[in-house]
C-alpha cells in the first residue's frame, strides 16, 4: 500500500494546531472499518462468532444471509447483528469481541491514524470512533488504537439485567445516523474534525468544521471500492485532505 504522503500529514497536523489555537470545540470523529484500520472489524467478529459456533440460533448459511440482506435493506442487517446475540451476556459478548480482534495480528491499523488519533489525544481533543458497526464488536480495535472504549459509539441493543436484548436502543449509526449520534455524545458540539472513508461517512464528514480526511484503503473489486471512490470524487471537488492506498 502507497503510505500517506509527509507533506499531507505536516499539513493536516498544522492545520490541528491553528485551528485548536482558534478555540474550536475539541471533538474529533472517525469512522471505523475502514478508516482507522483496513478491515471490517464488526464483520471480522460476526465471522468468528460463526467459526466459533457461539451463536446457536443463526439462520443456514449465516453469512450469506447477512450479506444478501445488506445489499438489500442495509439498517436492519446492522441491527440484526446485534439483535442475534439476545439473552447472552454483555461482558461474554465483549470478551468475545477482544479474541476475535486478537486473531488479527498484527492490527491492520492505518498508521498516520494511528499516529493522528495520538497527536489529537496529546492535544486534548476528545477523540471518537462512530461505526455502522455493533459496538461492542469494535470497542477493543477502538482501544487498542487509542480511543476510550466509551467513546465508540455505534449499533446497540438495550441491555437487561446485564444481558442483550433485542430492542434498539438510541440512533441507527449509519449515513445522517452517525452525525445523530455523535452529537448525542457531545452534548450537541460539532467536531472541527472528521475522517471517512465511502459515501456512508458524507454526513459526519460535512459536519466537521474545519477538516475533513478521505482515508481510502478498499483494493479494485471490493464492494467499497465503489463508494470510496464517489467519496474520493466529492473530497477533490471540496477541497478536502484524501488518500488512496491503492491503485
Amino acid at each position: 500500500m502507497k503510505p500517506f504522503p509527509q507533506e499531507k500529514i505536516v499539513k493536516i497536523k498544522k492545520q490541528i494546531d491553528q485551528a485548536l489555537d482558534a478555540g474550536v470545540d475539541r471533538i474529533a470523529a472517525f469512522d471505523a472499518d475502514g478508516t482507522l484500520w483496513d478491515t471490517d472489524v464488526g464483520e471480522h467478529f460476526f465471522q468468528y462468532q460463526i467459526a466459533k459456533n457461539l451463536l446457536p440460533n443463526l439462520p443456514p448459511n449465516p453469512w450469506e444471509h447477512y450479506r444478501q440482506w445488506y445489499v438489500r435493506e442495509t439498517p436492519g442487517a446492522l441491527v440484526w447483528l446485534a439483535q442475534i446475540m439476545k439473552d447472552i451476556p454483555l461482558t461474554t459478548v465483549r470478551g468475545w469481541a477482544r479474541e476475535a480482534f486478537a486473531t488479527l495480528e498484527p492490527p491492520p491499523f492505518f498508521p498516520f491514524m494511528k499516529d493522528l488519533v495520538a497527536y489529537l489525544k496529546a492535544r486534548d481533543v476528545h477523540v471518537y470512533c462512530v461505526t455502522a458497526s455493533v459496538r461492542w464488536a469494535v470497542e477493543p480495535a477502538a482501544e487498542a488504537i487509542g480511543i476510550a472504549a466509551e467513546n465508540v459509539i455505534g449499533i446497540k441493543t438495550e441491555i437487561y439485567e446485564g444481558k442483550i436484548t433485542e430492542k434498539p436502543e438510541g440512533p441507527l449509526t449509519w449515513h445522517e445516523g452517525k452525525v445523530t449520534g455523535l452529537l448525542e455524545a457531545t452534548g450537541r458540539k460539532l467536531p472541527f474534525l472528521a475522517a471517512g472513508n465511502t459515501m456512508g461517512d458524507l454526513p459526519l464528514l460535512e459536519c466537521a468544521r474545519r477538516i475533513r480526511i478521505a482515508n481510502l484503503g478498499a483494493p479494485p473489486g471490493h464492494f467499497n471500492r465503489e463508494s470510496e471512490e464517489a467519496l474520493l470524487a466529492v473530497a477533490r471537488t471540496r477541497g478536502w485532505h484524501f488518500h488512496s492506498y491503492r491503485p
